[in-house]
């Protein structure tokens, strides 16, 4: 079997027999790869604790006829963090989610990847008030990566004004005025102070997302938007996601 060298980001771990354990990794380039774990899951095994679920790890592994192997692995960033509290798990949980959808084998986007660790790295140190609006940075910033940037300048249907608007049409990806507005049934209502919002959260880098003071209504405003862009654009049920929303709402 060949043997190739990988840096990965850990998004998701699935037991397979009694000690294995098949992992879904986001590999540098921004592409996906399975592979198996062989005796992860064992007592005292060699891997130890560092193939767990957001860590950053130098691997090397052997390709196999489905699912390739691991049979080195090197931790460059444990983010254990992020495991040890339940916010923050909640946080990082909505990243792997929605990097283990849309990443895809053999297909790379190298800035994903460093968005995410990036994105891991900030929720683990960033005051806990901060962290839905890193996550609500992280999707808008990843979605625009697979080319479903929100158009916020204008109108996404005819390029209109709309600055005094407060219509967003998830179809159309983005901001739309009233006439076109309505005529699609999928409109949202945005409020000007989410939009804006919004735009800022575009352009800061996740460092500069943290120490943002977000008011909650615009947290709740940008994150219900995005959370219904998300879901209308991946086709497939964010579980993670929808967790986090009702820990929104709980809080």
């Amino acid at each position: 079997m060949p043997a190739y060298s990988a840096r990965a980001l850990v998004l998701r771990k699935t037991k397979l027999g009694e000690t294995d354990t098949i992992l879904t990794l986001l590999a540098e380039d921004g592409g996906q790869i399975r592979a198996v774990a062989k005796g992860l899951r064992k007592p005292g095994g060699r891997f130890g604790a560092r193939l767990e679920p957001y860590a950053v790890c130098d691997l090397l592994l052997h390709t196999g006829r489905s699912l390739d192997v691991v049979t080195e692995a090197q931790t460059v960033s444990s983010h254990s963090g992020l495991r040890e509290d339940l916010d923050r798990s909640a946080a990082a949980a909505v990243v792997a989610d929605l990097l283990d959808k849309i990443a895809l084998e053999g297909q790379t986007e190298p800035r994903l990847f460093a968005l995410a660790t990036t994105s891991l790295d900030v929720m683990e140190e960033a005051p806990v008030d901060g962290l839905p609006s890193l996550v609500i940075a992280f999707l808008v910033k990843a979605m625009a990566m697979q080319g479903y940037r929100p158009q916020l300048e204008s109108c996404a249907c005819c390029a209109a004004e709309t600055r005094d608007s407060s219509d967003f049409s998830v179809s159309h990806g983005g901001a739309v005025c009233p006439e076109c507005g309505a005529l699609d049934a999928g409109t949202l209502h945005f409020s000007p102070e989410g939009r804006a919002w919004l735009e800022a959260l575009l352009g800061a880098k996740m460092a500069e997302v943290s120490g943002m003071s977000m008011p909650p209504a615009a947290v709740s405003d940008c994150f219900e938007l995005v959370r219904a862009f998300v879901a209308y654009h991946v086709p497939a049920r964010l579980r993670a996601l929808d967790y986090y929303a009702g820990v929104l709402s709980a809080g």
